[in-house]
């Protein structure tokens, strides 16, 4: 499982900033204005061979009045916190302390959780003088960064992984069995996915439910059928109690990443009743970027008229026209209606994802691609498609090789993956297709 890094700190001291130059991205705005964050973000981090999930997050008032706008972003760095390995708690260098630095530090110190303490905006500052303010914070060392210029960034990202004990990946550690599938159940909250794994489990799991600190890694339970052997994830997040806050959603944003890049296959559960809403749309977007086989089922499927199916089914076509390629069912969880069928697409998926392509097979589908369609003209040269080999499995990768290939288009991409696709019989994995130009190796010799 990737690692959990949380953002906090008072509003306007730069989090959004560290989390886009974690992350290399520009997911977070970031504007000269305090309070622009409010919800928390998750982004995925990587670095050398680390990888690592980021949430930002809005500025923290603990003691923020109940039913305000800062009350509700203070929960949300409640959550956040409490699904984090490790915490960096970003201060303003250049303003010095705030009565808020004293109260998010005390809050972080009654949790225990593994914390370090970030001075940003320090640019230009000598080490151990604008900084020793800080020290009064009780957090131990402060490290001078700049998230902006990218100073200091890696040694943090170094200190706060070898805080929690996460080594280096060993590049010869030994893959795991491929006799095991790994199954991720997903989705939103309440659309049945605990009721699924329990009814294919055949008894009423207990609910165990999680403390800050101890939420690092979801729930798998091991599962036979039929002499396949599977790992069933339940990424329901566990509605967590504490002492710190009351009651959060069940839903949790980071349980669902860590089991989907840990998946062979991800089943995304949608609910009849309610359609398919913005969260579904971006889990399955998340599916679609870490390259999983996913099968679709719709639960509750029972519980719904002849006319609202109808509207579901154009909500799947619309919002969700992406994963065309993924096998959908129509199942009711609770009274086990539609689950004998799923679970042979749940294998097809998998073995899809892990199709291999011979090199002379994929290169006559080409070719034969090619006399039924030419690609168009890209100015003055045509592409020319010469060959084809397997560049990678789970989701399966074609490399084409030719000249002037940078003018394929998308659609002729689209009309190419179509063919190998019915060849192949590739149901439920995405397939990707990437195209290699050949060089003149003498066009800069006349």
């Amino acid at each position: 499982m990737k690692p959990v890094i949380a953002l906090v700190g008072r509003p306007n001291v730069g989090k959004s900033t560290l989390f886009n130059r974690l992350t290399k991205s520009r997911d977070a705005i970031v504007a000269d204005f305090a309070g622009l964050t409010r919800d928390r973000h998750y982004g995925n981090g990587r670095q050398g061979r680390r990888e690592f999930i980021v949430i930002d997050t809005g500025g923290f008032e603990p003691d923020a009045g109940n039913g305000s706008i800062y009350r509700e972003m203070a929960r949300q760095t409640q959550q956040a916190v409490a699904e984090a390995d490790v915490v960096i708690f970003v201060v303003d260098a250049r303003e010095g302390l705030s009565a808020q630095d004293y109260e998010i530090a005390n809050y972080l110190r009654r949790l225990g959780k593994p914390t370090v303490l970030v001075g940003n905006k320090a640019e230009g500052m000598k080490e151990g003088r604008q900084l020793a303010e800080f020290y009064e914070l009780g957090l131990g060392e402060v490290h001078g960064i700049s998230a902006a210029h990218g100073q200091g960034v890696r040694g943090l990202v170094d200190l706060a992984l070898d805080l929690i004990g996460i080594p280096e990946p060993d590049e010869d550690a030994p893959e795991p069995a491929n006799d095991v599938i790994r199954l991720a159940v997903a989705g939103r909250p309440n659309v049945g996915k605990s009721t699924l794994i329990n009814t294919w489990l055949g008894e009423e799991r207990l609910v165990a439910f999680d403390l800050p600190g101890t939420t690092r890694d979801a729930i798998s339970v091991p599962f036979e059928r039929n002499g396949q052997k599977f790992e069933l994830i339940d990424t329901a997040g566990l509605r967590r109690k504490g002492k710190v806050f009351e009651a959060i959603e069940k839903f949790s944003v980071v349980k669902t990443l860590q089991a989907i890049e840990s998946a062979n296959v991800v089943l995304l559960l949608l609910d009849a009743t309610q359609g398919v809403t913005d969260q579904d749309a971006h889990i399955a977007g998340y599916i679609l970027e870490s390259g999983r086989a996913v099968v679709l089922a719709i639960n509750k499927w029972d519980a719904v008229d002849e006319y609202q199916r109808e509207l579901v089914l154009r909500s799947v076509e619309s919002r969700l026209a992406f994963l065309k390629f993924a096998a959908l069912h129509y199942i009711s969880a609770k009274k086990r209606q539609g689950l004998g069928p799923l679970w042979q697409s749940i294998a097809d998926a998998h073995a899809a994802a892990n199709c291999k392509m011979p090199t002379p097979v994929l290169t006559r589908l080409l070719h034969e691609a090619v006399q039924f369609q030419a690609p168009r003209r890209s100015g003055m040269y045509r592409p020319k498609l010469r060959y084809a080999h397997q560049g990678g499995m789970n989701p399966p990768v074609v490399v084409v090789h030719g000249n002037s290939l940078e003018g394929v288009t998308d659609a002729y991409k689209r009309y190419l993956e179509g063919r190998l696709r019915k060849h192949f019989n590739l149901i439920g994995t995405p397939l990707r297709i990437e195209m290699k130009t050949s060089h003149n190796p003498y066009v800069d010799k006349s």
